[in-house]
């Protein structure tokens, strides 16, 4: 635990049958990993949603004194209960919410996230989403990757002693296809003041399928519209997909539960979800030279997925 009584940052982050996901994911939010964390102290919550085997506090707590541990013994599909319960128990004036454990990221995410608040007292610091491999995994694990596969790249790449070497074996996820400058579907990884995101009602407690549905849809298109909120797009950090087995980002294409979440989404709202442009992002940072290779939202690469629609497919750097 941080000795600092209130840190300026609280960072949640869900996990669920992680094992191997989890110590990664944690190492990217270290001061180890982590570029200019000599800003004032964040903590790190790292939220076990119910797993079958929980995460080892020891581990966690391995990672440094901001890291602690909250254990939830449920049977609840939905993260979203636990991760409003988990804000409202934070100390940090502004909160993070990584509702995808599984996704490590970039070394400057920390960083560029106190830049956006000390620029932006009320901003919507938020990040594009990766795939590890060379596309969107819901294709690529058809075509034979898999966490063994992915176990190489990752011990290859020198990522822990240089972070941003994930973009060299990464893909834009679908929700970010359009790059830098596009509209985006949702940020898996993004930061706000707490009270504004407790103002908001947090995730929205309807959200009750597995993985929480569109709840990170959701909430990002009201935040995106929220008048006190300055949408901050933090240009060159990412957060970068472990393949896992996941409800939505590990799903075949014939398998996709995209058709029941919208039916929960409308059964919330009256209405499909459907992406909301009300504000422009501020875009701020340093596109690091790895970080280029993709695309600005015009003229994109695409070519088919399996079932025929389009989707952003970037190969792999060697």
């Amino acid at each position: 635990m941080s000795a600092s009584t209130h840190p300026w940052l609280s960072f949640v982050v869900v996990f669920h049958a992680m094992q191997r996901e989890a110590p990664r994911t944690l190492y990217s939010l270290s001061r180890t990993y982590q570029r200019d964390s000599r800003y004032p102290d964040y903590e790190v919550i790292a939220l076990d949603h119910g797993s079958p085997m929980p995460l080892d506090p020891a581990m966690v707590r391995g990672f440094g004194p901001e890291f602690q541990l909250r254990r939830i013994d449920t049977d609840a599909v939905s993260p979203v209960a636990a991760i409003n319960d988990a804000v409202r128990a934070a100390r940090g004036r502004c909160v993070a919410v990584h509702i995808d454990g599984a996704r490590i990221l970039s070394p400057g995410v920390i960083n560029g996230m106190r830049d956006a608040f000390r620029l932006y007292p009320n901003a919507f610091a938020h990040t594009l989403g990766f795939h590890l491999g060379p596309g969107p995994q819901g294709r690529t694990m058809l075509e034979g990757y898999d966490r063994a596969t992915e176990d190489r790249l990752l011990g290859r790449s020198g990522w822990r002693a240089d972070g941003y070497r994930l973009f060299d074996i990464a893909a834009l996820a679908v929700s970010s296809e359009g790059g830098w400058f596009s509209d985006l579907q949702e940020s898996n990884c993004y930061a706000l003041p707490r009270e504004t995101f407790l103002e908001m009602g947090g995730l929205h407690p309807g959200f009750r399928s597995p993985g929480g549905g569109l709840c990170s849809l959701d909430f990002y298109n009201r935040a995106m519209q929220h008048p006190g909120l300055t949408p901050v797009r933090l240009l060159g950090e990412g957060s970068f997909h472990q393949i896992h087995g996941g409800v939505a980002t590990n799903a075949a294409p014939e398998a996709s539960p995209w058709d029941g979440f919208q039916q929960e989404h409308a059964a919330l709202y009256g209405r499909p979800w459907e992406l909301l442009r009300d504000q422009e992002p501020v875009c701020l940072g340093r596109l690091h030279r790895r970080a280029r290779a993709f695309p600005s939202g015009i003229d994109a690469p695409r070519l088919k997925q399996a079932d025929g629609s389009d989707s952003m497919v970037l190969p792999i750097a060697t």
